[in-house]
C-alpha cells in the first residue's frame, strides 16, 4: 500500500485529543480520517504522539496508508481545502510501506508555556500564573530530570499497575522569553500527562513552595504520585525525531506573549 509521511499542527483547543474514539467524533486523527478518506478511499492513519484534550502541535507526525498514490503536493493541498482552519498539513513525503509514525519515532520533544502576565491574544496557548516565578530555580530542578529516572512521582494515577514508570530524559530545560516561562523536554516516551505534573511541580518550586532538590529525592525513590496537574492549554507537541536525528531548534515561543508597552 502506498505509505505517506505526513507534519501537521493544530491547535488543540476545540479537540478531544489525537487518538480518534467511537464516541468522540472531535479528534485530530477523526478529521484526518475523514479528509484523507473523502481524497483517497479507504485509509490508515496513524501519530506518532497521542496529544491529549485541548494540546496542541508544531509538529505532529503521522503516517497514511492508502490504496493508490497521488502526488503528495497535490494531496496536501487536497486535505488542506477538506480540513479545518485549526489542523494544517505542513508537508507531505511518500515514505518506505512499512514506515509507522509511532513506532519508528525515537524521540519526541514537548514544549510547554507559562505566562507571566495576563494576555488577551495568547490564552488559548500558555498557563498564566499570576504569582512571581523563580525562573532559575525552576531551570535548576529541570536539569535533575535528565537521565534515566523512575517518573510513578510524575505520572497519572489511572495507569495500569503493570506499566513500567521508568523514562529516558535526554533534555529538560528552562529558558525565560519575554513574558513566558519555556520548558521544553525530550525523552524516547512519557508516561500518561507527565509532562503536565512534571509541569505543575515547576511551578511550586518557582513559587518557593518546594525547595528546588526535592524532585531529586522523588526521581531517585519513585516518589508519591505528585496531584497537580498543569492544564493542557500551554502545552506543545514541538517535535518528532526519527533515525536518532538530534533536535538543534533554539528553545523559543511557538506563541510568543510580548512585554507590556
Amino acid at each position: 500500500m502506498p505509505t505517506y509521511k505526513l507534519t501537521l499542527e493544530y491547535e488543540g483547543t476545540r479537540y478531544s485529543g489525537w487518538q480518534a474514539q467511537g464516541n468522540t467524533p472531535k479528534t485530530i486523527q477523526g478529521r484526518l480520517l475523514r479528509a484523507a478518506s473523502d481524497v483517497l478511499g479507504d485509509v490508515d492513519v496513524g501519530g506518532a504522539g497521542r496529544t491529549d484534550a485541548g494540546v496542541h502541535a508544531a509538529a505532529q507526525v503521522a503516517h497514511l496508508r492508502a490504496h493508490k498514490s497521488v502526488d503528495p503536493l497535490v494531496l496536501a493541498r487536497k486535505l488542506n481545502d477538506l480540513l479545518p482552519h485549526d489542523i494544517n498539513i505542513l508537508d507531505i513525503v511518500r515514505a518506505s510501506d512499512r514506515f509507522h509514525a509511532r513506532h519508528d519515532a525515537t524521540s519526541r520533544v514537548y514544549l510547554y508555556q507559562i505566562a507571566t502576565r495576563r494576555t488577551a491574544f495568547a490564552k488559548p496557548f500558555v498557563w498564566w500564573i499570576k504569582d512571581r516565578l523563580a525562573a532559575d530555580s525552576m531551570r535548576e530542578a529541570a536539569a535533575m530530570c535528565e537521565g534515566r529516572h523512575d517518573f510513578t512521582a510524575f505520572s497519572d494515577r489511572r495507569m495500569k499497575e503493570e506499566d513500567s514508570r521508568v523514562v529516558v530524559v535526554s533534555r529538560c530545560e528552562v529558558a525565560a522569553a519575554d513574558e513566558l516561562i519555556l520548558l521544553r523536554i525530550e525523552a524516547s516516551h512519557f508516561l500518561w500527562k507527565m509532562v503536565r505534573k512534571l509541569v505543575a511541580y515547576l511551578v511550586e518550586i518557582g513559587r518557593g513552595t518546594i525547595p528546588s532538590d526535592d524532585i531529586s529525592k522523588r526521581l531517585q525513590s519513585g516518589g508519591e504520585n505528585f496531584s497537580p496537574t498543569a492544564p493542557p492549554s500551554g502545552l506543545f507537541l514541538e517535535a518528532v525525531l526519527y533515525d536518532g536525528n538530534g533536535f538543534q531548534k533554539p528553545l523559543a515561543p511557538i506563541v510568543p506573549v510580548r512585554r507590556a508597552p
